[in-house]
């Protein structure tokens, strides 16, 4: 494999996000290494963002629901100008889709329907974000 292919770990400082009210209880998560999705208990269905609608029946009735961390890709995209990365959108095993980064993997044996799983990479500012490795 060659730099230009693979990706170890980010290189780039990643900034830690943004916290609100309503976002705190998935990123003091993802901290402890563990990835929430909001459970609507009105209609039943699972989704990211975590916000505290439902974005299927805009019912407040939300909870949080840990998931496995493991998913398959559903579509994804190299980039090779500058540093190289791997964008993707990642479907969960708990149903929700969400766009993510794929790591320490070689971008040319990256496939859609790839099986994947949950990284989280410190920002060095309290903080962890979720990005996929192969898995």
């Amino acid at each position: 494999m060659s730099d230009a292919t693979t990706k170890t770990a980010p290189r780039s400082k990643i900034r830690a996000p943004r916290i609100n009210d309503e976002s705190r209880p998935f990123w003091e998560a993802t901290t402890r290494g563990e990835l929430l999705v909001k459970h609507c208990t009105a209609c039943g269905e699972n989704h990211y963002f975590p916000r505290t609608f439902c974005p299927f029946c805009f019912s407040d009735a939300t909870e949080w629901l840990k998931c496995s961390g493991r998913g398959t890709i559903y579509t994804y995209s190299v980039t090779r100008r500058g540093e190289p990365y791997a964008i993707a959108y990642v479907t969960l095993e708990e149903g929700p889709t969400m766009l993510t980064n794929l790591i320490d993997c070689d971008f040319d044996r990256l496939a859609v329907g790839q099986a994947v799983k949950v990284k989280f990479v410190d920002t060095g500012e309290g903080s962890a974000l979720p990005f996929f490795v192969p898995g």
